[in-house]
Formats: structure tokens, C-alpha cells, sequence
């Protein structure tokens, strides 16, 4: 009974070639886990880098074919629109032209996208004065439309700080939707509507290559 009992509890055998490779796997995954550290910085780095501060929409009614154009002119002279979709920490995120990209393709099957809506965004808070224009590029309609335009903060919280309703009467026409200021800490002050234009379809012909200055002079 007593050498049954020894036979029943004998240890197995450890082969050390498995053991070895056990251990090769083990630093293996160690290694892994360590580049995912050093690559995860950079990663959420990113993400903050295309963080937007402020988004200004101008929205007018869906259904429509008629083509409203958002332009915007930082503090440092550059304009953002249609023609330079990306101007320093300015972007255009959305370029509605009414009926003509509101097509979209899903599974096959063409689906309608019908409202008409462009957004730009101030992705950091550089100091000095934002100025933002609509232009009425294709008024298909052959009467006003009304345009709702709005500034929304992002940051620390999100919060609508302007909204008015501009109304469009003319093809061709530019009207300054809203002036402000951003200040050192973030916040938006001195809004007003004082008359600027931003577009160079007042001149004769445009320029091949523009000055951003001449983009964003004022009018007299």
C-alpha cells in the first residue's frame, strides 16, 4: 500500500527546453507592452493637437440649391474659405455648395444630405481679432434667404456664445456676419459687426498668387 501511495504522488518531470521558452515569451510580451507606452504619448498627443477651441456654423435652410460661402480672417492677416480650406490654426471643415454635394453614396444607394451648413474651426486661442464674412456665391432661389450664424466654445465647457440670423437678399453678395476678439485667457469680447471684405471678387481678376493681406483688407 505504502509504495502504491509513493507511486501515485510522484512529481512530473520539467522539461527545460518548454521552460525556456516559456521565459523567451514572457520577455517578449514585456517588450510589446513596453513600446505601447512609448507610442501611446504621441498618439493622444495628436488627438489634443486637432482639439478645436471655438466652431463658427452658418446654416440656412435645407432643400435649398443656393451656395452661401463662409469666409473668416484671423488675427494674423490669413483668410480661411473655399480657396484655403487650412490657414494656420483656421480650418474650413464642411464646404456646403447647396444642392451640388448634397448626394452621398451609403451601401450602393444615393442618399440625400439636405442640410446646407459650413463650419470653421479656431483649433488654438491666438490672441487679437476674428473677423467672419458671408458671401451669397449662388442664390438659385431668386429670393433672401435667412442664415443662421453661431460661435460655440469648446473649451473649458461647451457654451454658445453668439447666434444671430442674417438675412441674404443678393447673388454676389458679402456681409459681415460678426467681428471679434479672443483674449489671452480664451474668452471672446468685442463683437461687433463693423464692415470688412475678406473675398477678391471685387477685383477686376484675381491674382494667381495673393497676398494673404490683400485677402483680408478692410473696406474703406
Amino acid at each position: 500500500m505504502a509504495s502504491l501511495f509513493k507511486k501515485n504522488q510522484s512529481t512530473p518531470k520539467v522539461d527545460p527546453f518548454i521552460d525556456l521558452l516559456f521565459n523567451t515569451l514572457m520577455g517578449f510580451s514585456f517588450l510589446f507592452l513596453v513600446a505601447l507606452l512609448f507610442i501611446n504619448p504621441e498618439a493622444d498627443k495628436a488627438k489634443v493637437d486637432k482639439q478645436a477651441e471655438y466652431v463658427i456654423t452658418a446654416t440656412w435652410p435645407k432643400n435649398l440649391a443656393d451656395d452661401v460661402d463662409l469666409w473668416m480672417r484671423g488675427p494674423a492677416g490669413r483668410t480661411v474659405s473655399y480657396l484655403a480650406k487650412e490657414a494656420g490654426w483656421l480650418n474650413l471643415e464642411r464646404d456646403d455648395r447647396g444642392e451640388l454635394n448634397d448626394t452621398l453614396m451609403i451601401d450602393g444607394k444615393k442618399e440625400i444630405h439636405p442640410i446646407n451648413q459650413e463650419v470653421i474651426t479656431i483649433r488654438k486661442r491666438f490672441a487679437g481679432e476674428y473677423i467672419v464674412n458671408l458671401y451669397y456665391y449662388t442664390a438659385k432661389s431668386k429670393k433672401p434667404i435667412p442664415v443662421d450664424i453661431r460661435i460655440d466654445r469648446i473649451n473649458p465647457k461647451y457654451e454658445t456664445v453668439y447666434r444671430e440670423t442674417i438675412n441674404l437678399k443678393n447673388q454676389d453678395e458679402e456681409m459681415t456676419a460678426v467681428r471679434f476678439t479672443i483674449k489671452e485667457d480664451g474668452s471672446l469680447h468685442n463683437i461687433n459687426k463693423l464692415p470688412s471684405t475678406l473675398t477678391p471678387y471685387a477685383l477686376d481678376s484675381i491674382p494667381a498668387l495673393m497676398p494673404d493681406a490683400m485677402w483680408g483688407k478692410p473696406s474703406e
